[in-house]
């Protein structure tokens, strides 16, 4: 998808329809609400589905609230699962052993039944989200349009909510998040991404792109992981509500897992890199000196003591998760007839240039 595209299709779901059943539901939990001014947020998000509403109700008055569900199976689904419990597990265990800003999660709702797949209901947080269409990196945008200083506290808020959050959750209460398979957690990690892959590929080309930067990845494995924490998993910006520039709400835990702690950072590090490359490709000067590698990882040593390592494996392995998931959304537009797939599959890779300077060793020359 690229950042001047049409927006690829994300639900085949009637809003009107979701309107009625969440009424239905809502009076089971609450009776008397009504679900009023439903509506979907265009400008992040394309696995799970945000539904954003407000509850109408004497007692109490109307509360802004966001639902999560999980993806309609009819629209192509990024992800093979979608654990609602586990995310909704996951937000409430951070709440719990941090101080990370999160939406107060309010109900789970594990039926199918009334919306066609599970869910859960949190408290909506206002403020405001650095997007991913237009990118936030692109002239006009909120974020571009701050000075350095205000990018430099944003920037500083992000690396510390990531710090609080590997340091303060006890690992062992997070051993539900743990991958299965054999061996430590990035072994576990990286071979729940091998099987990802497969299933995207699954009767359609391969990418020897991708191939190729597994095989890297193996030749720069880390002779010492280090520890496993609680992961994010989707640790970007674009996940987090701000109030100004300070992070008042962390968004998105459908990818949090136990793993050492630079998968998150290496994800950090290059989701920004992802949208300021497109940018640049586009002619524009980009954000070159916001969430930059060298700054994430010198904050998070002084935050935590730990000094990132191994993070050209994890960069890496960043370029690497984001193609296979890049690939399954160009597969879903050519489902819907959006686009064509063309005989070079790794061309619908939109970052398929980095990843292979990557994957050569020059990227970050």
């Amino acid at each position: 998808m690229a950042a001047t595209a049409p927006r690829p299709r994300t639900t085949t779901r009637d809003p009107q329809e979701i309107t009625r059943r969440l009424t239905a539901w809502l009076d089971t939990r609450l009776p008397g609400a009504k679900a009023v001014g439903v509506t979907v947020p265009q400008s992040n998000g394309m696995s799970s589905e945000t539904l954003l509403f407000a509850i109408e109700h004497p007692e109490p008055p109307v509360r802004a609230c966001a639902l999560r569900l999980a993806a309609d199976p009819a629209a192509y689904t990024v992800f093979p699962v979608y654990d609602m419990p586990r995310q909704y597990r996951t937000m409430r265990l951070v709440a719990e052993h941090t101080d990370v800003p999160l939406p107060k999660v309010l109900w789970l709702e594990e039926d199918p039944g009334p919306l066609g797949a599970p869910f859960f209901v949190m408290e909506r947080v206002e403020g405001r989200v650095p997007p991913d269409v237009m990118p936030y990196t692109y002239e006009g945008n909120w974020l571009h349009a701050a000075s350095d200083e205000e990018r430099e506290r944003l920037e500083a808020a992000t690396v510390g909510l990531l710090a609080r959050l590997h340091d303060q959750v006890p690992p062992q209460e997070a051993e539900f998040l743990t991958l299965p398979g054999d061996g430590d957690a990035l072994r576990r990690h990286v071979t729940a991404q091998r099987a990802y892959y497969e299933w995207v590929v699954d009767g359609l080309s391969r990418s020897p792109l991708i191939e190729d930067a597994f095989d890297r990845l193996e030749e720069l494995w880390p002779s010492d992981p280090g520890p496993s924490v609680l992961n994010w998993g989707d640790a970007r910006i674009g996940n987090i509500v701000y109030d100004g520039f300070e992070p008042v709400a962390v968004l998105d835990w459908e990818m949090a897992a136990l793993a050492p702690r630079e998968v998150d950072l290496g994800w950090t590090v290059y989701l920004h890199r992802f949208f300021h490359d497109l940018t640049v490709g586009f002619g524009q000067r980009g954000l070159p000196d916001f969430l930059r590698r060298d700054r994430i990882e010198a904050r998070y040593a002084d935050l935590t003591g730990h000094i990132p390592r191994d993070m050209d494996f994890h960069t890496l392995y960043a370029a690497l998760r984001h193609a296979v998931v890049m690939l399954r959304i160009a597969y879903r537009q050519a489902h819907f007839g959006e686009v064509d797939v063309p005989a070079d599959p790794d061309t619908l890779i939109l970052h398929h240039g980095s990843l292979r300077a990557m994957v050569q060793g020059s990227y970050w020359d």
